[in-house]
């Protein structure tokens, strides 16, 4: 047998795998939206959810998390308030990722939340590229048994996840993640009603006025204070208070890093 019959074959029972997984994921996706809307805890939502995937999918939940208000202050999220891990999670995965992902990169959560689309663990590799340290998120699920898993952005507010023993760049038709991403959102719409508003989040995100908000917008382009001032047609030391009113606001000590952390808290596209 050649190799490209093989390969042809394999095509074809991926292929197949994919059109049943699909129907049945069509086919529960109702019963599966009305029984979450009764479900009273997040664990029993988690569960539902990873019933709806497991089912048709070599899939299983991970976790939800809302986003916090600073991008990349994943350090201020906190178990069982704004993130919840479904309880099938390979034991002392979390502990461990909790302990050594402080003031790390974190690959598959920088994506989910700068894209609206959903992306599998491997697909974020090869777009990403990592090298180094940035790539302990993979080595961290290898060693759990974790080989894949896809990452579902919901509503700019939510990530959901899901692991899997298997790569999933052949088993995830833009169908099925199509499905996940409506069954994650259904689970995040009932998380959120369930959980309720968490007050911490309430106020706790700088506030910057118009003015400096197109100020950093124009720097981030590398235009200089005369550039900015012609553009918006303000004076040079206006320009120049508004950038030291906005480095105050953000924590930070000069122009760059203003930029910078403008940019990863969504103030500038």
């Amino acid at each position: 047998m050649t190799v490209q019959v093989v390969s042809d074959r394999r095509t074809r029972l991926v292929d197949a795998g994919s059109k049943a997984a699909l129907t049945g994921l069509e086919g529960r996706l109702g019963d599966y939206t009305s029984r979450v809307e009764q479900l009273k805890s997040p664990d029993h939502i988690l569960d539902e959810l990873h019933a709806f995937t497991a089912e048709n999918l070599p899939l299983s939940v991970l976790a939800a998390a809302r986003f916090p208000i600073k991008s990349g202050d994943w350090e201020a999220i906190r178990l069982g308030q704004s993130l919840f891990i479904h309880k099938d999670v390979p034991e002392g995965w979390w502990e461990e990722y909790d302990a050594v992902a402080r003031g790390k990169f974190r690959p598959m959560l920088f994506l989910a939340r700068s894209s609206l689309a959903s992306y599998s663990w491997t697909e974020v590799r090869r777009m990403l590229q990592p090298v180094g340290v940035d790539q302990w998120t993979y080595e961290l699920a290898l060693k759990y048994g974790m080989r894949d898993g896809l990452t579902c952005p919901v509503g700019g507010r939510w990530v959901v996840g899901f692991w899997s023993h298997k790569e999933l760049s052949h088993v995830l038709t833009p169908p099925i993640r199509i499905m996940m991403v409506a069954a994650a959102s259904f689970a995040v719409f009932r998380l959120e009603q369930v959980t309720g508003l968490n007050a911490d989040r309430i106020g706790s995100r700088s506030r910057l006025t118009p003015r400096e908000i197109a100020v950093l917008r124009l720097a981030s382009t590398g235009a200089g204070c005369r550039e900015i001032a012609q553009a918006l047609g303000l004076g040079e030391e206006t320009v120049r208070s508004h950038l030291k009113k906005a480095q105050v606001k953000l924590g930070v000590r000069n122009r760059t890093a203003a930029v910078a952390e403008a940019l990863r808290q969504n103030f500038i596209p």
